[in-house]
């Protein structure tokens, strides 16, 4: 073929054997040409397959856009069937919405909103135009003279409440007790029994054994489906009370908490990292906004939300970023609520202990059959014999009879006895019991069946913040300007000011007070309320100590850029535009990791220095010193950007200058020293596996009694090890600091699989959401979980 014929006109024939020593010689320079990678030829083997390749691809390329012609026809269809063919400019508004004084109707903002129809937006004049229509303000909120203003935009719109399915009725628990597989076994024994007694003894005599059973099995299942039902109602006012969940809205001109119930049409909510977009609505403004979609979706991948696509849909997560939102649907009209529309209630699965009571239940009950049917037959073969020996097997009579069926009720009897008749209810009692003791010390058991996973762990892994300690943050000592002080009481932060040199007091109100995700808001009693995490709100606190404005700080400047705080990165950075044209960048986070991104320092003369070994050794030993005290630890940096900034840039990560540190107290919740206690005695391992330095997290974790005479390990350090080296360390570790959620997902992950643990992880924040469903048991804390980690 054509590699024959090329070897034959270049190299003449090439015999497979006895080959001269000529031929061999042009073989060795051919096979060097193809060796030789200058040579950037090849050898076509078989150019009919490769036909044949490229016709089947073509085929298939043809049919894969015949496909894709055919999903955008069908797509297309869809929309004109969907109202697509109406042009925007057709849209009327309906005469009841004009008349409440709106521009809009709820089921237009709907179908704006679930389309993701930017076209209609633009149409109606974007987000503003929205805005108009909907009779609100994007920075006020809405404006609401009385009640009748909210029932007429409820009436309109509708309320944030989703149509709730039928609870089941008592009867239906009824049936389901019924079907256990003991009560079956049970309930088929005592119908033969009613039978053979009453043949045998007559009635009532011959009842009482069959009766008897019934009696357990009408117990069994009143107990067992009293019980349920009861968590059932229990449960729904949980589910309730879950649900209201407190959010940050303005309304009215002020920035409050109210609950997501209570939301409406052109209300102004604002949305951080962990939160659940509580309605359909769309994007104000904001910074790196990524939405986790995937409860819609199904897709992994987060969608990065702005103003390009300004499209918010209900019951997504906030990822990553910070936002302001106008809610332009709720309730029903949104997409989340159409889908919950769809969804029917499903039956519980059975519980792993259910299934192991079931298994010992069959494996008794075919036990007891075999000896029923063992005894049954050899008294039967008795009988047989003795008629045969008397020669009357042919002849039967109603004494005999009576006898047979005495027999069988002697095997009855062994399969009654047999059956564990006490199991359901026993079970039944015990985790109804231990249910109602959780409720009654604030422990909301949302799945039953975590009630017997509990009971057998044997690792707990713990956050630090909001779990072991209360999560109320102050800052209590400070560095600025290598000036050491203690700032937990008034008089302290006055004398710091008084201490410190003007332009550094200037930076560190700069960097508190726009540096931050937390906000300094008037509530409608007209008192100043701090709202944010417990970090921002103690940094919030420290810096109005010291005599700061946060409004006159925030309106001396303009945000271009913010990248919040995560658990990964540890750190929150934002970019200011000062009044003179320039640019100034802020960071702030885990002291390590700022102080790493420093070069320079303001010194106590307030001069900006070389940050020379000497003053990095000072600073280091002041935060391990800060963390000895089971402080935690936040550096603050600033950098003057002289080239300008452009908003798609990334915030510089080197070349600060170090502003300060700063020392904050989050005290040791009360018994957790004690419970930890009671951990240990019963055999549990109970581990901290936190974000902080290892210092503090040493400090806390002895405090808290966890610390004895194993291993403080860090996340960096951590995530290096090899696989065989983790199955080794992961037994003595004790404490985790600096760890990241993957860290403590993997840590989590190889307790469960590698070393057998029934693992328990509690934990309050987004950052813990992988490792709690890793978990056999996830505990999420308090009432300042997000919604990612319940």
């Amino acid at each position: 073929m054509v590699v024959e014929k090329y070897l034959n006109e270049n190299f003449g024939e090439v015999k497979a054997k006895h080959s001269s020593e000529e031929v061999l010689q042009k073989w060795r320079n051919l096979c060097f040409l193809v060796k030789n990678p200058k040579r950037r030829f090849r050898f076509t083997a078989n150019l009919s397959k490769r036909h044949e390749a490229a016709a089947m691809r073509n085929t298939n390329r043809t049919n894969q856009e015949k496909l894709r012609i055919a999903v955008l026809v069908s797509k297309a269809a869809v929309h004109f069937t969907l109202g697509a063919a109406r042009q925007p400019s057709d849209y009327k508004v309906p005469e009841e919405v004009k008349a409440a004084g709106f521009q809009i109707c709820g089921d237009e903002l709907g179908s704006l909103v679930e389309r993701h129809d930017l076209k209609k937006l633009n149409f109606h004049g974007g987000v503003v135009g929205i805005a108009e229509k909907l009779s609100t303000s994007t920075n006020n909120g809405l404006t609401t003279d009385s009640d009748s203003d909210l029932n007429h935009r409820q009436e309109i719109y509708g309320i944030n409440k989703f149509t709730e399915s039928e609870g089941r009725s008592f009867l239906v628990f009824v049936w389901e007790a019924l079907q256990d597989m003991t009560l079956m076994i049970l309930g088929v024994c005592a119908f033969v029994s009613l039978i053979v007694g009453i043949t045998m003894e007559g009635w009532p005599k011959g009842a009482h054994d069959g009766l008897g059973i019934v009696s357990s099995i009408l117990l069994v299942v009143f107990v067992t489906a009293t019980s349920d039902y009861r968590q059932s109602l229990q449960f729904k006012d949980l589910d309730k009370e879950k649900q209201k969940i407190a959010i940050q809205v303005t309304r009215n001109g002020y920035r409050q908490k109210m609950s997501i119930y209570d939301l409406l049409p052109g209300d102004i909510v604002h949305l951080a990292i962990g939160d659940q977009v509580p309605a359909d609505g769309l994007f104000i403004s904001g910074f790196s906004v990524l939405i986790d979609e995937s409860s819609l979706t199904g897709e992994s991948e987060p969608v990065m939300v702005s103003a390009e696509n300004p499209f918010l849909l209900s019951g997504t997560k906030v990822q990553d970023g910070s936002c302001k939102m106008m809610v332009t649907t709720v309730g029903m009209r949104t997409q989340w609520g159409k889908l919950m529309a769809t969804l029917s209630e499903g039956g519980d699965d059975e519980t792993p202990l259910q299934v192991k009571l079931n298994g010992v239940a069959t494996i008794i009950g075919k036990i007891g059959l075999f000896f029923a049917v063992v005894t049954f037959a050899v008294l039967v073969q008795g009988l047989l014999n003795r008629k045969w020996q008397e020669g009357s097997h042919w002849r039967w009579s109603g004494d005999e009879a009576l006898e047979m069926l005495e027999y069988f009720a002697v095997a009855v009897t062994i399969v009654v006895v047999a059956v564990p008749e006490g199991l359901p209810l026993a079970v039944t009692l015990s985790l109804a019991f231990a249910m109602k003791k959780m409720m009654n010390d604030k422990a909301l058991v949302r799945h039953l069946a975590a009630c017997e996973t509990m009971g057998s762990a044997t690792s707990i892994c713990s956050d630090k913040t909001g779990t072991l300690t209360t999560n109320h943050m102050t800052v209590v000592k400070s560095c600025i300007c290598f000036n050491v002080k203690e700032v937990s009481k008034p008089n302290d932060a006055s004398s710091l000011c008084f201490d410190l040199p003007d332009s550094a007091l200037k930076l560190l109100l700069q960097s508190i007070f726009n540096n931050t995700g937390g906000e300094v808001v008037v509530n409608k009693d007209g008192k100043s309320e701090i709202l944010g995490t417990p970090t921002d709100t103690a940094l919030l606190e420290f810096g109005l100590s010291l005599g700061g404005d946060f409004q006159s700080e925030r309106q001396a400047s303009k945000l271009v850029k913010v990248e919040p705080f995560n658990s990964v990165k540890k750190k929150m950075g934002v970019v200011l535009a000062l009044p003179g044209g320039t640019f100034r960048a802020h960071c702030k986070g885990a002291s390590e990791i700022i102080l790493a991104a420093c070069n320079k320092v303001i010194n106590v003369n307030g001069e900006i220095v070389p940050l020379d070994i000497s003053s990095i050794n000072l600073l280091t030993d002041t935060i391990n010193q800060f963390a000895s005290e089971a402080l935690r630890t936040l550096c603050l940096a600033y950098m003057e950007l002289e080239n300008g900034f452009s908003s798609d840039k990334p915030i510089p990560v080197s070349g600060y200058t170090c502003i300060g540190i700063v020392g904050i107290k989050d005290p040791v919740r009360p018994g957790v020293k004690e419970s930890v206690a009671v951990c240990r005695s019963a055999g549990i391992t109970v581990r901290m596996v936190t974000g902080d330095n290892i210092n503090t997290a040493k400090a806390i974790a002895r405090e808290c009694g966890i610390l004895t005479d194993g291993i403080a390990i860090e996340g960096p350090d951590f995530r290096e090890k090899s696989q065989e080296e983790l199955l080794e360390l992961i037994p003595k570790i004790q404490v985790m600091a600096r760890s990241s959620p993957l860290d403590k997902h993997t840590l989590v992950k190889h307790l469960r699989t590698s070393l057998g643990e029934v693992v328990a992880v509690t934990g309050d924040g987004t950052n813990d959401a992988p490792a709690l469903h890793e978990a056999d048991i996830g505990l999420a804390m308090g009432i300042a979980g997000t919604e990612v980690s319940t």
